[in-house]
């Protein structure tokens, strides 16, 4: 078999931390292939629907937990659904919602292209974040971007990237469920103005809050979800690949899945 990689993707999966020889033979026994091949998982889980030969977004499980703007929240988040991106950074630089506000540093509102295709979602700001206002740096940021690189593309073009929290937790603790409410309302308006064609969700928080599904990263992988009309695809967070590298070759299938998404529709 003929390489499907040219040298530039090559070495971005080495940046990665994967050897493309063992994917291959990973690919040839059923795994997803290369960008430039088709993803070997073409039958994709849609709900209680059969799976198809073509994917279909699957619909948000109707007994799911998904925050809702009630009471107290219901005017707040009604603003918010009418505010551009200035008016929606400025909001997020002031937002004084949850407790979160009272250790920042920075607020951590986004970064990339307000014409992107991709929507890159991660969890919440780090120590390095919250220094410096901007989502993924230090060596998650890295790893994402060689990531993105892998895929001919940059967070600067085509790419906007975000978190579901726009503070640093205390400890780079988990997220709390009234503090993920909060900040709901600003995530879901960058969709709405970004109108991306597809979002990678990285990160168990990042899918538990878009899709409102508590199930593990690895049961939700290999198929189409959606988020108001968005494919979304399920991966793992730059961060824990650092810790867990054996899983870098799943987070490649699971890059391999968007792109080969994104080949199927019409642009």
């Amino acid at each position: 078999m003929t390489a499907l990689l040219d040298a530039r993707q090559r070495a971005m999966l080495a940046e990665m931390g994967i050897r493309w020889n063992e994917h291959l033979a990973r690919s040839e026994t059923g795994a997803a292939k290369s960008p430039s091949g088709s993803v070997a998982q073409e039958q994709v889980v849609v709900g209680p629907r059969a799976a198809s030969a073509s994917p279909v977004l699957s619909p948000r499980a109707a007994s799911a937990p998904v925050p809702v703007a009630t009471g107290a929240m219901a005017p707040r988040a009604a603003a918010i659904e009418l505010m551009e991106w200035d008016a929606l950074a400025q909001a997020v630089a002031e937002c004084r919602a949850c407790p979160l506000c009272a250790g920042r540093r920075n607020t951590v509102f986004g970064v990339g292209d307000r014409q992107a295709d991709w929507l890159v979602v991660g969890e919440a700001p780090g120590e390095n974040e919250d220094l410096q206002g901007e989502p993924f740096v230090g060596p998650a940021g890295k790893l994402l971007d060689n990531m993105l690189r892998a895929l001919r593309l940059d967070r600067h073009h085509k790419v906007y990237i975000a978190n579901v929290l726009k503070c640093r937790p205390p400890a780079n603790r988990n997220p709390d469920p009234q503090e993920v409410a909060q900040c709901e309302p600003f995530l879901r308006r960058q969709v709405q103005l970004l109108r991306p064609r597809i979002i990678l969700a990285m990160g168990r928080f990042a899918v538990q809050s878009l899709l409102g599904n508590n199930e593990p990263i690895g049961k939700l992988r290999g198929r189409i979800h959606s988020y108001r009309e968005v494919p979304v695809v399920v991966t793992y967070h730059p961060a824990y690949l650092l810790r867990n590298p054996a899983d870098k070759a799943r987070a490649w299938e699971d890059l391999c899945l968007a792109l080969d998404w994104m080949g199927r529709q019409p642009v």
